[in-house]
């Protein structure tokens, strides 16, 4: 390790007089609590899961129930694909000043505040709706402040997670957090399929409202320790620190840009449900439901595998095995007429979505200092979620002219060839990921061969970030 590099990390990551980090580690548990749900032993986040989980259903009723409205308004792909490049795209320009702000603020003043807003403006979008006086232009126009707010929420609700549990339990605790959106992603867009059929959107769009009182509740009724801000810095000269950390460290860099492709050129299936939900399986709102709870069914699994794992070793290898299996099951969804085989199909494909999302989420905050988490998990923002609406938007486009299921099948072929590149680039990525984790000062003991990018030998993954 270079000793510029140490001390410049050391001055990112105060260190105790254990030299690793302000916050100990947990103590070790038996049974359920140093299984799979061994995070839930710390109050804040069993509070933080519970508010999340029914706040994360209310989120899955609009999303679908948003994607049912517009496509009802405006029968068209084109406009399904621009409602979501505009709900998301103001993630990927405002993600890294969120970040920034998640970095110096308080997190849960700034939560509360975001989550407020959140369920004002889902609460407006049920009243114009069933007053009857919803158009596509406030449909639009609520989507791009609800991404305003997103880009505040999204990078300070991922660093948040830090705080409310031990460094031992931090991978544990953000595949637990994974776990619940994948919870809600099973009954929220079934719910949402039979709302939508019986009483219509608005309804959906008023339940999220009041779904984020639960979440606020949680956020208020925690006891959290003194907090030690971060240094003032300007917004601009935070992201730049924070850039100029990511292309330093080819780790951190490659697994931002296979994510940043797969949102791209493979989520975008998601915006074209209704499409094939309607003209290619003839099912309606309700087949649409089925094939995303099948989606969240599959992520569900995948979330809690990786709660079961006791460290991030062999991750970097999940990372490139699930971009290439999603885009595996994208070509075979794209080529099904059958509504039985499609949602087999989609089993498979959240699986591999949400191993290669929360796997990449473990990994990046394994690596990230402290001081620059918040900053870091705002590119992460980017990527995953920022990236998604130029996808949708193109996405839109691409079916207007070859048709959905063509248009699947690239996103598919792309993800695949991603996945295998990046599978080719584990070797080289080790040795720069062990060196960052030994710029941490979070490895201790005999080493041991891991996967690649993450580089993390199990005792850095599992004891610290």
């Amino acid at each position: 390790m270079r000793p510029r590099l140490r001390g410049r990390l050391r001055r990112l990551v105060p260190l105790g007089r254990n030299g690793r980090g302000r916050q100990p580690a947990a103590p070790e548990g038996r049974g359920v609590a140093a299984g799979t749900f061994r995070a839930l032993r710390h109050r804040n986040f069993r509070l933080y899961i519970v508010g999340q989980g029914v706040s994360l259903v209310g989120t899955w009723l609009q999303s679908v129930a948003q994607s049912w409205l517009v496509y009802r308004l405006t029968d068209s792909a084109l406009l399904l694909g621009l409602a979501g490049f505009v709900g998301q795209a103001p993630v990927f320009f405002l993600a890294p000043i969120g970040g920034a702000v998640a970095d110096h603020a308080d997190k849960r003043r700034v939560l509360v505040a975001t989550q407020t807003a959140s369920a004002l403006l889902a609460a407006a979008l049920g009243a114009l709706t069933l007053s009857g006086h919803v158009t596509i232009g406030w449909v639009f126009a609520i989507a791009a402040a609800l991404g305003v707010v997103n880009a505040l929420d999204i990078p300070t609700r991922q660093s948040f997670v830090v705080d409310m549990v031990a460094r031992a339990d931090l991978p544990n605790a953000i595949a637990l957090n994974s776990s619940a959106v994948n919870a809600a992603r099973v009954v929220g867009p079934a719910v949402a399929g039979v709302l939508v059929a019986a009483v219509g959107e608005g309804w959906c769009f008023l339940l999220n409202g009041l779904s984020f009182a639960a979440v606020i509740a949680a956020l208020l009724a925690m006891r959290l320790g003194p907090r030690q801000a971060g240094a003032a810095a300007r917004p601009l000269r935070a992201v730049a620190d924070a850039f100029a950390f990511v292309r330093a460290h080819p780790p951190v860099r490659d697994l931002l840009l296979l994510l940043g492709l797969v949102s791209v050129v493979g989520m975008p299936y998601a915006v074209l449900m209704p499409v094939f939900a309607d003209r290619i399986l003839h099912g309606g709102s309700g087949a649409m439901g089925l094939l995303l709870g099948a989606t969240g069914i599959g992520a569900l699994a995948a979330a809690l595998l990786l709660a079961s794992r006791a460290s991030a070793r062999g991750l970097g290898r999940w990372v490139a095995a699930s971009a290439a299996g999603f885009g595996v099951a994208l070509v075979a969804f794209s080529a099904s007429r059958s509504l039985l085989l499609s949602s087999g199909v989609l089993l498979f494909a959240g699986f591999f979505m949400m191993m290669q999302m929360a796997a990449s989420n473990t990994l990046l905050q394994v690596l990230s200092p402290d001081a620059l988490r918040g900053r870091i998990m705002a590119f992460y923002s980017m990527m995953f979620m920022g990236m998604a609406p130029f996808g949708a938007l193109g996405a839109g486009t691409t079916a207007e002219r070859l048709g959905a299921p063509w248009t699947v099948a690239i996103g598919g072929v792309v993800s695949l060839v991603g996945g295998i590149v990046f599978a080719l680039r584990l070797p080289a990525l080790r040795q720069g990921a062990q060196a960052l984790l030994a710029a941490h000062e979070v490895v201790a003991g005999e080493p041991v061969e891991t996967a690649a990018p993450a580089g993390v030998r199990p005792d850095a993954a599992s004891g610290s970030a």
